[in-house]
């Protein structure tokens, strides 16, 4: 079970979905060892590799997993608040090409 004082390691894997042959595709992963909650990381990962992205009615989602394999499947609606903004912790523990696109 997750516990936001509990560092651990997570999975993240950028996915797009290829429609005419109707399967996912895998365009970035990465992990992190981080504490915070990861549908929060998984909406940082997703925020950041749609900025200033032209998807050209490209579908993607992100799957974080955690230590114990469980998956978190985040979609662009998601990221459907205006107002939010990734927290410095996960945005720290993300590769600096999306902490940079975050900024």
């Amino acid at each position: 079970m997750y516990r936001d004082d509990m560092p651990g390691c997570v999975r993240w894997e950028i996915l797009m979905h290829e429609r005419f042959s109707d399967v996912w595709i895998c365009k970035d992963f990465g992990r992190a060892t981080i504490g915070a909650d990861p549908a929060e990381l998984g909406r940082a990962v997703l925020a950041a590799y749609l900025a200033g992205r032209d998807s050209r009615g490209e579908t993607f989602r992100v799957v974080v997993r955690t230590g114990d394999g469980s998956p978190c499947v985040i979609t662009p609606g998601h990221l459907a608040d205006r107002g939010w903004k990734a927290d410095p912790a996960v945005r720290q523990a993300l590769p600096a090409y999306l902490r940079d696109a975050l900024a």
